[in-house]
């Protein structure tokens, strides 16, 4: 019986090997899968309170920074990240809709998430979160598409290009009234469409990370050059001289085709 089980499984991978979407392919030859290859990290600030979360997927990447608001331990800004990462993954955007449109109708999903889970649990009342998501639509053009909700930021590293902010980082208690993932009012994303090439990077950071390095820094930074694993370990050495007080969490994707 086993014998015959693992004839059938070697029968669907030679299957699977030779045949793609469009028709036979030949054995060996690899499938063109256009995806963001991603490291990322979180230096945890010197202050020792937590507050940054990072998920990352093959079409799919996110960062939320947390504040403690209402919480009862210094644990509650990276409880608020986590609820709203959670909701982003089960939310599953990357397979159920990825135009520019969709991308608010994510995040304020996220944000009821959020909202509902902190007014069911008194130990979490109050917590807020920023939000910065992008998504890889490899039908549209390819592009990604992103959205931004407080005071982090997404840069678009264009092949050869210097990188440009495609973000504006907001503080959650700026404006009137204040934006954020999880607060009363309504979080009012930012939302972009951006063209992609292959070589192309791209970078999300939240705001320990821009306090820590500054814009002009991570310019240099984040160029193109170096494999995003390398140019992580770049930005964390220069964290460990600067020694920020607060989490400074980076992400850096290159979209690649092969």
């Amino acid at each position: 019986m086993t014998f015959i089980v693992i004839t059938i499984l070697l029968s669907c991978l030679s299957v699977m090997a030779v045949r793609g979407h469009r028709g036979t392919w030949p054995p060996g030859m690899p499938v063109a899968r256009p995806r963001l290859s991603a490291v990322g990290g979180t230096y945890e600030g010197s202050h020792r309170r937590p507050s940054d979360a990072y998920v990352i997927q093959e079409r799919l990447i996110a960062a939320a920074g947390g504040a403690d608001g209402e919480a009862e331990d210094a644990t509650g800004g990276q409880a608020a990240a986590a609820l709203a990462l959670g909701a982003v993954v089960a939310a599953r955007p990357h397979y159920a809709g990825t135009r520019e449109v969709d991308m608010d109708g994510w995040v304020q999903a996220v944000h009821h998430s959020v909202r509902t889970a902190s007014l069911r649990d008194p130990a979490t009342s109050g917590l807020v979160s920023t939000l910065d998501l992008i998504i890889l639509d490899p039908e549209g053009g390819p592009c990604l598409r992103f959205a931004h909700v407080g005071d982090g930021a997404i840069w678009h590293c264009a092949k050869s290009e210097q990188p440009q902010p495609l973000t504006t980082p907001r503080s959650l208690t700026d404006g009137s009234p204040p934006h954020g993932i999880g607060l009363a009012s309504d979080p009012d994303p930012q939302v972009g469409t951006v063209s992609l090439r292959p070589g192309d990077r791209v970078v999300i950071v939240t705001n320990g990370a821009i306090r820590a390095l500054g814009v002009p820094r991570m310019r240099e930074l984040f160029a193109g050059g170096p494999s995003p694993a390398a140019c992580l370990d770049r930005v964390f050495d220069e964290m460990a001289a600067v020694e920020p007080k607060d989490d400074a969490t980076v992400v850096i994707a290159d979209f690649v085709t092969t």
